[in-house]
Formats: C-alpha cells, sequence, structure tokens
C-alpha cells in the first residue's frame, strides 16, 4: 500500500493505526523465520519506535507475532527479533469453474496446509451452488484450521449447516480470531482474541497463539463479467441468470465471515504478482472460457468498473463463429473449436494473436499462460504464443515479450482468491 507522495511509509495517527499494522505484518513475513527488530521495523515503516513497540506488543499478543531469537548487535545488548506466526490466521480460496469447484486453505504466509476440489454445475442455481462453496469451505476449515478438527464456522453446527448470521458482528467469528476480516474494502479489523495457550516454537521458546486461529474470509474467483467492487456478478458467458445475483453478501451471510469474489484471472494474477512477479504482465487463462488478468506497474488493473481482462471475447473475425457472449468471432470461440476438433497448434495461434494485441495495446513485460486447457498441452501452447509475438516484433523492430506457462499450475486461481482475502491484511491494496 502507498501513501500519498508514492512511498511506504508510515502515519502516526490513530485513525491510520490498521494501516500501520498491515505494514509491520508485511514486513513479519517478508522476513520469514529470521525475523526482524523493532529497531528495523521503525527505519522500514518511518514510524516511531514508540508506535512499532504499540503494535508489536498487541500482535505477540494476539498471537501473530512471536519471538526469534536475538541478533548480534554494533553497539549495546542484542536485538530481540520477531517473526510472524503463520498458523495465526487462515484464509479459503475457492475457484468456480464452470464445472469444477476447487478450494484451498492456506496460512498467513500464503502456504497451501489443505485442498478440495468437487464437480460443481454453475447452471443448476444460486442455491446449490451456495451448499456447495458452504460444505467444501467448512470441510477445509474443520480438518485444517486447528489440526485437531474442532474449528466450525461460525452458526455451524455438526451437520454443517450454515445459519444465517451477518458478516459484520464479531460475535460471529471464529472464537479466538486475531484478525477478524480483510473484507472487501482493505481495510483489515481489529480484535481482542479468545482464550490462549503456550506452544514450542521451532528453537525449544513457547510462543503465543490463539487457541482457535483465526479464518480471515473466503475468496471466491469465477468466471466474469462481475462487479468486483460489489461483489455482484453480471452476465457470466453461457450463464445468463446470475446477471445481478449479490454472491459476495449472499455468501458472508451464509458463513458468517468476509467474503470477497473477483474474476478467476484476476484472482491468478494476484497471486504472481504477491509471489513475486514484478512488473506488468498479462495472465492468459484458457480453461472452459479464456480471460486475462492484467498486472500493470505491480498492481491488479480491473478498470473503474471492474471489468477489465474480457479478453476472450476480442473479435478477430468478423464473420466467425457464434460465441457464448452473442457476438461472431471472438477470440475464445475460435480457441475453443480449436481444442475441441484437437487442433492445438491451431488454438496456440489464435491465443497468440490476441496476446500480441494486448502486447501492442498494453507495452508489457510478459506473457503467462494457465488454465486446464494451458496445461494439458503446456508447451505447444507456449511455442505457438512465442511465435506469433516473436514474429510481431520481427516486423515492429521491438524486443520479443517473453511467454511462459505460469507457476501454481491447477490451484493457480484458488491460491489467488486466497491472496485477495490475505493482501489487504498485509497492506497490499489490490485484494
Amino acid at each position: 500500500m502507498r501513501d500519498g507522495t508514492g512511498g511506504t511509509g508510515g502515519v502516526n495517527l490513530l485513525a491510520l493505526r490498521s494501516h500501520n499494522t498491515a505494514l509491520v505484518l508485511d514486513l513479519l513475513r517478508t522476513a520469514g523465520a529470521e525475523g526482524i527488530s523493532r529497531l528495523e521495523l521503525a527505519e522500514r515503516t518511518g514510524l516511531t519506535p514508540q508506535a512499532v513497540s504499540k503494535i508489536t506488543a498487541r500482535l505477540r499478543a494476539e498471537g501473530l507475532a512471536a519471538d526469534a531469537g536475538r541478533r548480534a548487535s554494533t553497539g549495546g545488548k542484542p536485538r530481540t527479533v520477531l517473526r510472524l506466526v503463520p498458523e495465526a490466521g487462515h484464509a479459503v480460496g475457492v475457484h468456480l469453474d464452470r464445472d469444477e469447484l476447487r478450494a484451498v486453505l492456506v496460512d498467513l504466509d500464503g502456504t497451501v496446509v489443505g485442498e478440495r476440489s468437487a464437480p460443481l454445475d454453475l447452471g443448476a442455481g444460486a442455491e446449490a451452488v451456495l451448499a456447495g462453496v458452504a460444505g467444501v469451505v467448512e470441510g477445509l476449515w474443520t480438518a485444517g484450521g486447528d489440526g485437531t478438527g474442532g474449528n466450525r464456522l461460525a452458526g455451524e453446527g455438526p451437520a454443517g449447516a450454515a445459519e444465517d448470521k451477518s458478516a459484520g458482528a464479531a460475535g460471529d467469528r471464529p472464537a479466538g480470531a486475531g484478525i477478524t476480516g480483510a473484507g472487501p474494502t482493505g481495510a483489515a479489523r481489529e480484535s481482542p482474541t479468545g482464550p490462549a495457550g503456550d506452544r514450542p516454537a521451532g528453537d525449544g521458546t513457547a510462543v503465543r497463539v490463539p487457541c482457535r486461529p483465526a479464518l480471515l474470509g473466503v475468496g471466491i474467483a469465477l468466471p466474469g463479467p462481475l462487479d468486483h467492487a460489489r461483489g455482484v456478478l453480471h452476465r457470466v458467458t453461457g450463464f445468463p441468470e446470475w446477471d445481478g445475483y449479490p454472491l459476495r453478501d449472499a455468501l458472508s451471510e451464509r458463513l458468517g465471515v468476509p467474503v470477497v469474489v473477483d474474476k478467476d484471472t484476476n484472482a491468478a494474477a494476484l497471486g504472481l504478482a504477491v509471489e513475486g512477479e514484478g512488473g506488468s504482465f498479462a495472465y492468459l487463462h484458457l480453461g472452459t472460457g479464456l480471460g486475462a488478468g492484467l498486472v500493470i506497474g505491480g498492481s491488479v488493473h480491473r478498470g473503474p468498473r471492474t471489468g477489465a481482462g474480457e479478453f476472450g471475447h476480442q473479435v478477430v473475425q468478423l464473420d466467425g463463429p457464434r460465441c457464448g457472449c452473442g457476438d461472431r468471432g471472438c477470440i475464445e470461440a475460435l480457441c475453443l473449436a480449436a481444442v475441441a476438433r484437437g487442433d492445438t497448434d491451431e488454438a496456440a495461434r489464435v491465443l497468440g494473436v490476441g496476446a500480441a494485441n494486448l502486447v501492442g495495446l498494453l507495452d508489457i513485460d510478459r506473457v503467462l499462460l494457465g488454465g486446464r486447457t494451458i496445461e494439458a498441452a503446456p508447451e505447444a501452447f507456449a511455442r505457438g504464443v512465442r511465435a506469433v509475438l516473436d514474429t510481431r516484433a520481427r516486423r515492429t523492430g521491438d524486443t520479443a515479450v517473453p511467454v511462459r506457462v505460469a507457476s501454481g499450475g491447477g490451484g493457480g486461481v484458488a491460491e489467488g482468491a486466497a491472496q485477495s482475502v490475505l493482501a489487504p491484511v498485509f497492506g497490499r491494496g489490490d485484494g
């Protein structure tokens, strides 16, 4: 998260306490197991040592930070260094494809600690889809929330049926939550923890963690178009009955935790950016449909109506085959038709034409490929798209834009959806 001057420093104002906490949490996460001292935290955030001490004391009390030993000092006594406690909080990421649901449970480091998949019919109706999501989220959280199988979502009894609860009420959170939400507004909310207990750390010292770690929220990623800011679906290609459905609010009420909704391509792009994919790039996702996630200058670009990235519906053949969107000659229709007849080379060539349009329009650094269709023939798609971009570069005199298959594999979208919950907790504003 950047301040008004373009920097990343903190501001010592009570109204921005959560912002400053996020800055500290992000540095703790970046430092890893080696940890970071309070003095270094003050220097890197621009906060006063007193402000850092107050924040870190609160994080320790909530089980989110712990001592990581001592570091030799150039003068005076050795400095105590702190580290993040990854297992103190979790997020669930869910990828709703047209025919499949994939979900992951991740800790504060973004490490996957549980995953599930199940068949899905996106056209089965809202109630069936929501029930499927709730069941998978409940199963993941019960199995992986604290390692004992004892955690359940707020309001859910032994049968796993969710009661209607408001996501905004503190009493509806899982007991022991340290940070009780990073909702769609991106502001982390803080609340007292529940009873805590001592747990041995790797170096033999005891650290304080909540008896039940916090479930910060659930990220849902699915085909667009949709309104990310309001969590409302538009006319999803092939499923017009979802038009106007308030998916975020409906799921949040059902699960009792904050929910973030985004396009599958944006979620995957966010996950890649958080994992260190820098600069500006396009993530092209070819599965049951075709779309793009755009990262410009390190941030996900969604546009003023959060509709950017409808890559698959570029018309490149005016009299081409009818697309599910109602138009003719869309890249998605041409790609999927080539895949259906087993012509991977032609599908890759068409995908390359669309990628070349993006490169010419946005001057991006690289093109990344993903999605189940890409995963079935990754080298063929990378080679075909690269050939089109290389030809364009020779014609224009530009340097060829690199093309490669994105890291993360089949779980990339679900992991990115989980990052849409975690990113605001760590001050990354494009979650």
